[in-house]
């Protein structure tokens, strides 16, 4: 664990935020431009590699202070921290591609965005996709990494895209929504329910598929115009951690509910098991086939699946801060103890400091973990694809929980 680190948990979450906002690198002052000057990686795409949840490390009920490892400025990313560059996009100082070891990161990835872009979502915000949109509302994914690519010499640009393509969010949305307004001896399911059924019709695969492809061809388009050849860069595409355990390793009971008031978990058994064989795969599948589809030579792909096993949101291996008797987040072996995923938020989130948005989403440590894994792939400069796993117990020197790319 490194020193600054270390102090910063001695002293709490107001210091960690400090400290850790300094992780996040804002683009220098100076112009270098392709393949000239101080290397560069950029995120690019949606919540799972925006940051979303960076705020909190591990899940309680107990009260805010016990998981906040970030404090109010989490997500204010543009140059001073006083404010977020574009309004709920939630990149947070947590987010994977602050990689560290002298790494330059650069976090254009927004929550909430799918390929192409929102100009207005049902919620009035702007949603940039990977796209070359230029308007009022601001400009898309593809366009903004071209502007900086052709200014800094990006080596890796990092993308994670296609979850919200498939309505992720309103899948799970309906299956709280179907756990809490059912009883356990006449149990409604989520995953015959249509919007969990036309995201996995066959035909709405094909065309996600395709969307996601002509998403990372856009990317090749950003970098080709701003001066790149295709070999002096890399594409990592990551997939989709699962962030739900199969049924039987939830520690919460079906009976009554605990499952989604006590662990923020709820997901009848049957569904979390539809999650882990037939959701995910499906959309890693889907992802990782449209970078097939792509033709493109310079792709690598981040196998995240099963990153958080034995980390997951309510499962039997892990608790809740107060569950595990710590003191909060900065607790010794709180890493190894807690969720690396937040908890699913409802309504019930008024008057507090928690967004609904923040749901299912790698917290703090999960956000490290993923930085971890981001680091490993980049390779030093020469990126290559892998499956990464959990590793030993405990933290890097960086404060990471210890991951292995395989």
């Amino acid at each position: 664990m490194s020193p600054s680190l270390q102090r910063a948990l001695a002293l709490g979450s107001t210091a960690i935020a400090a400290i850790a906002t300094t992780l996040v690198t804002t683009p220098a002052a100076h112009a270098d431009g392709p393949g000239v000057g101080v290397a560069w990686v950029v995120s690019v795409g949606d919540s799972y590699i925006s940051g979303e949840a960076g705020r909190w490390a591990g899940n309680s009920n107990n009260g805010e202070s016990y998981i906040d490892a970030g404090g109010a400025s989490t997500y204010f990313d543009n140059a001073s921290h006083t404010a977020e560059t574009i309004n709920r996009c939630h990149r947070s100082f947590a987010s994977e591609i602050s990689v560290g070891s002298g790494v330059n990161g650069l976090d254009l990835a927004c929550s909430g965005a799918t390929t192409a872009t929102v100009a207005s979502d049902s919620n009035g915000y702007f949603k940039p996709g990977l796209d070359f949109y230029n308007g009022s509302a601001g400009q898309g994914q593809a366009l903004m990494l071209q502007n900086f690519a052709a200014t800094h010499n990006v080596k890796l640009v990092a993308v994670s895209i296609g979850g919200n393509d498939f309505n992720f969010g309103s899948i799970v949305q309906q299956c709280v929504t179907d756990f809490l307004g059912s009883p356990s001896w006449w149990k409604d399911y989520c995953n015959d329910d249509s919007v969990v059924t036309n995201a996995m019709a066959s035909s709405n695969v094909a065309a996600q598929r395709a969307n996601i492809k002509n998403a990372f061809l856009n990317i090749r388009t950003a970098m080709r115009d701003a001066g790149y050849a295709d070999t002096s860069w890399t594409l990592e595409v990551q997939n989709y951690v699962s962030p739900l355990p199969n049924g039987s390793s939830i520690r919460y009971s079906e009976s009554g509910y605990s499952r989604q008031n006590t662990g923020g978990c709820g997901f009848w058994n049957n569904d979390a098991n539809y999650a882990n064989s037939t959701l995910l795969p499906t959309i890693n599948n889907a992802v990782f086939g449209a970078a097939t589809d792509s033709g493109m030579t310079n792709i690598k792909t981040l196998n995240l699946s099963s990153a958080f096993n034995g980390r997951r949101l309510c499962e039997n291996t892990v608790g809740l801060i107060e569950e595990k008797g710590l003191a909060g987040w900065w607790s010794t072996g709180a890493v190894d103890q807690t969720e690396w995923v937040n908890q699913i938020r409802t309504v019930s989130t008024a008057n507090s400091d928690y967004y609904i948005q923040e749901s299912l989403h790698p917290n703090y440590w999960g956000q490290r973990a993923l930085a971890n894994c981001l680091l490993q792939a980049y390779n030093g400069g020469a990126p290559k694809s892998g499956t990464c796993v959990r590793g030993a117990n405990g933290l890097n020197a960086a404060g990471e929980p210890n991951m292995v790319l395989q």
